[in-house]
């Protein structure tokens, strides 16, 4: 079952690397009394993911602190590793932006937007969307039909949607 508005998100373990190396980040914990936009993409370094995705959310980083949104997290089912290197290449990691590795894809299989494209080399990975997570609850939540477009779960129309 796809997650949807309304629902309270489930608990994850996420990984992201830190000053000692990967460590663990409890997503309840990054919730918990907290107005959080999350958004995921099917891979790090991705063309889409990459060129559109990932620069939109760097773009609108202020309008979302404008609104109240306290962190804008990104997730990928990528090692955290990957994530760190990404973070820094696209320039999320210098505008604010949390870089959290799914390495086990859980999360993603958990709210139900998993899926496996093989011909692409990608398995197990997340479906593009982007959500505004309020205390746990999901309040917004908007997913792409297709992986290679960034048009509905992008940060202007997130913010379009708020």
């Amino acid at each position: 079952m796809t997650i949807s508005q309304g629902d309270a998100l489930p608990d994850a373990s996420l990984v992201r690397m830190g000053a000692d190396g990967p460590e663990a980040v409890n997503l309840s914990d990054k919730t918990k009394g907290r107005k959080v936009v999350i958004f995921a993409v099917p891979g790090a370094f991705t063309p889409t993911c990459h060129s559109a995705h990932v620069p939109s959310f760097v773009r609108t980083k202020d309008q979302f602190a404008a609104k109240g949104v306290d962190e804008i997290i990104c997730i990928s089912v990528n090692d955290p590793f990957v994530m760190k290197a990404w973070g820094e290449a696209t320039g999320a990691t210098d505008a604010g932006i949390t870089m959290l590795a799914d390495a086990q894809s859980a999360f993603t299989t958990a709210i139900g937007m998993n899926f496996d494209a093989p011909p692409a080399g990608l398995m197990a990975r997340s479906k593009r969307y982007a959500m505004l997570v309020d205390n746990g609850t999901v309040t917004l939540f908007q997913a792409e039909e297709s992986p290679g477009v960034g048009d509905v779960s992008g940060g202007e129309a997130l913010l379009d949607a708020m």
